[in-house]
């Protein structure tokens, strides 16, 4: 049997009201047993999960499938915001001002009176207000190769790395001219690499996960010594 909301719950302006009501009534002592025994842990991988599922949905370009998996990936947040509210942490509420908040702090060229002529003055702005913003907390991001998840898969924790340390200018010329291929001729090359791996029974994704904390070693050590150099002129 399918069970409908009844409509008029569901005004325009109550949609997201209505959202935190039924998760809080799967959490309450007479909700469901799933959603009681769920904890923050046992929920990380479900995110995980939706966010790949929008990603196919996105690229289908099937709008039925993006309403769904939106829907799905914010039910995440909203289960997380339940958890969290009955911890005595945050709510939903305290979620969604925080966003804005740092949204407007951020694009001061939109809601401040900060001029930009391009979007590198944009991701320039952004990265300096950010660093601000967790200076002198235990957030604070003294590298600028700091703040890459560890649970990225391996390839795209690669580009993230490559991308941060060339906007720190830690990554020589020499090393990116290594890396000018044609589209074709890298996605030809990456996939070999995988099947080659793949046949001597090696993890291309372990392969590259400790290859990449490698590099990233040498590339804090060179920004050390870079920001040691530069002390030493002033």
């Amino acid at each position: 049997m399918v069970l409908e909301v009844p409509r008029t719950t569901m005004k325009k302006n109550s949609a997201i009201k209505d959202l935190l009501k039924v998760m809080a009534r799967l959490r309450s002592p007479t909700g469901c047993p799933w959603d009681r025994e769920q904890d923050h842990r046992s929920l990380r991988f479900h995110a995980v999960e939706e966010v790949y599922e929008l990603m196919d949905a996105i690229e289908s370009g099937d709008d039925h499938e993006m309403l769904e998996e939106l829907g799905d990936l914010l039910l995440q947040i909203v289960f997380h915001c339940q958890l969290a509210k009955e911890r005595g942490a945050f709510d939903f509420d305290k979620v969604a001002r925080h966003i804005t908040e740092k949204l407007i702090r951020r694009h001061p060229h939109v809601f401040g009176g900060t001029k930009v002529k391009n979007v590198d003055e944009v991701w320039a702005n952004w990265e300096q207000i950010k660093r601000a913003e967790k200076q002198g907390t235990r957030h604070a991001r003294p590298s600028a190769l700091d703040g890459i998840p560890k649970h990225l898969p391996a390839l795209l924790r690669a580009e993230k790395l490559v991308k941060k340390a060339r906007k720190a200018g830690v990554l020589s010329a020499q090393q990116q001219a290594r890396g000018q291929r044609t589209k074709a001729t890298v996605a030809k090359k990456l996939f070999a690499l995988a099947e080659f791996a793949q046949r001597r029974g090696w993890s291309a994704e372990e392969l590259l996960r400790g290859e990449v904390q490698r590099i990233e070693r040498i590339l804090r050590r060179k920004e050390f010594e870079r920001l040691v150099q530069l002390a030493k002129k002033e």
